[in-house]
């Protein structure tokens, strides 16, 4: 009756108990309040045609809805279902989730189950009725508790809980990252292949001009000049075109990579490069909005809360720590004889131990979980300020590529309209063949220029989607799923979407 008493005693007082934690109160934005629109980011593109994001913002937008090529939305899922970092990130999670659940274990009490015996053998000098071998037999339980008045405990706990959910989000982060950059792969990958169409139209354009110079020059009515001029251009494609075959299949290497396995055969068919569909017209929104959409931000606040719990136990150290034991059970000289009236037996013994002289190491510890929090401060800002920048730059991209690809498709045209003026003056007489190679090769780098310029504002559109925050849904309308919380694309993929491709139960509330 008397241990009953003692144990209710432990747990009002335990449940009094405090923490030492610091209070947190999360670090202002160190950026401004709004993102720049004037300048360079005044102009921003409407929706082209259907697509459009209808206000929504970028992380309520699925990335099935943004990228409108069947043949990427395949290999997006395909890199979600294989990719081997993306398998590390959801293991981080699973391992941190084990480890929080191994410091929460110590709040409760650890009991044990506990039988042994002991032989022990005493000199005959000293042994009652000659006998010096005896044993013993012991069945029973022991228990021991800390008693967490400070926090300690909990304090530990709740650092581990906070990485945790900050292993989630850096999981989180790892998808979103994933699919933007198999996006940038494959848009790479069409920009190549576009380069290569032009070079081989180049190719066989100054094949045909060198075969007509040689054959002038072999016939007496051309120079050797303009027998070099051609050749120069066409050695010049051909290198080029040695380059780019080399980087297509670096892509799709990248690519494979990527994805985790070799392209199927059976992907369906791609739009070119000029019809991706794109949004261009998600909603930038205000930089607060940041700190909810950006996991990578969120990843870096609960680092900083971590931190912060770490004090709270570094603090605790440094004042008593009261430890319950006890165990009860029953104990007889004979095997047969541990279960009879009377071989009860029961031991308590609780214990204080108060830190005096530690060599400075709990202070160190303090001085130490201090340093380690201002650190997470300045990470926290400096991810904030990352993804401020990110934005801007994507905004500032966003509002010039079109002007700027519109000026290309007018300089293209230009450069097409001066080649086929200059063979045309060639022909008559009026020019040298040096004017027709000039053009050539204008136009040839005007088409190349337009081309990098289309594939750097898909990428940019792309780059600036997971900016925001998008590329966590599948499908817009769904249910956001838990940080923590994978999917299977390829389960999902055979389902109606509508209704099928909701978000995995949360395993966060395993852990909670």
């Amino acid at each position: 009756m008397r241990k009953h008493s003692l144990i209710a005693v432990a747990v009002t007082l335990f449940s009094a108990g405090c923490t030492l934690q610091p209070h947190y109160e999360r670090p202002a934005a160190p950026v401004a309040a709004t993102f720049p629109s004037s300048g360079v980011y005044a102009t921003q593109p409407t929706a082209s045609g259907a697509a459009s994001a209808h206000g929504q913002a970028a992380a309520d937008i699925g990335w099935r809805e943004f990228f409108a090529d069947p043949r990427l939305q395949r290999i997006i899922e395909i890199a979600l279902a294989n990719n081997r970092d993306l398998r590390v990130a959801v293991l981080n999670v699973d391992q941190a989730r084990a480890q929080y659940r191994i410091a929460r274990a110590e709040l409760f009490p650890a009991i044990d189950a506990k039988g042994g015996k002991s032989v022990t053998r005493t000199p005959k000098d000293f042994s009652q009725f000659g006998q010096t071998i005896s044993e013993q037999y012991t069945v029973g339980l022991e228990a021991s508790w800390e008693l967490d008045f400070w926090g300690r405990v909990r304090s530990l706990k709740d650092q581990a809980l906070e990485q945790y959910l900050s292993t989630a989000q850096a999981r989180k982060a790892a998808e979103i990252a994933l699919v933007s950059q198999v996006a940038d792969q494959y848009l790479q990958m069409l920009s190549v292949d576009d380069l290569l169409k032009v070079t081989e139209d180049t190719l066989k354009t100054a094949q045909s001009s060198y075969d007509i110079t040689k054959l002038k020059f072999d016939n007496g009515t051309g120079s050797e000049l303009d027998v070099r001029q051609a050749e120069t251009v066409l050695e010049a494609a051909r290198a080029n075109q040695q380059a780019q075959a080399r980087a297509r299949a670096q892509a799709e290497n990248a690519l494979v990579l990527l994805i985790g396995e070799p392209l199927p055969a059976d992907l369906p068919t791609g739009r070119p490069l000029d019809d991706q569909g794109l949004l261009t017209d998600i909603p930038a929104g205000l930089p607060s909005d940041l700190l909810t959409r950006r996991p990578d931000i969120m990843e870096a606040e609960a680092s900083l809360l971590a931190a912060n719990a770490n004090i709270g136990a570094a603090r605790a150290a440094f004042l008593p720590k009261i430890t319950l034991t006890g165990s009860g059970g029953t104990t007889s000289l004979t095997l047969d004889g541990l279960f009879k009236p009377g071989s009860a037996t029961w031991n308590f013994a609780p214990q204080i131990t108060l830190p005096i002289f530690e060599g400075g190491q709990n202070l160190a510890n303090l001085d130490l979980a201090h340093v380690q929090k201002n650190i997470g401060i300045a990470k926290y800002e400096k991810a904030i300020q990352s993804a401020f920048r990110e934005v801007a730059d994507g905004l500032a991209a966003r509002s010039t590529y079109d002007e700027q690809i519109a000026a290309l498709e007018r300089n293209t045209f230009a450069q097409q309209r001066t080649l086929d003026l200059s063979q045309l003056r060639y022909q008559n007489g009026v020019d040298s063949y040096l004017q027709v190679l000039t053009a050539q090769t204008n136009l040839y780098s005007a088409q190349q220029l337009l081309i990098d310029a289309r594939a750097a504002r898909l990428a940019n559109l792309v780059d600036l989607y997971t900016a925001l925050g998008g590329g966590w849904l599948q499908h817009t309308g769904e249910t956001p799923r838990p940080a923590d919380a994978p999917v299977d694309y390829q389960a999902a993929q055979a389902t109606v979407p509508a209704s099928a491709s909701k978000a995995a139960p949360a395993k966060a509330a395993s852990a909670s």
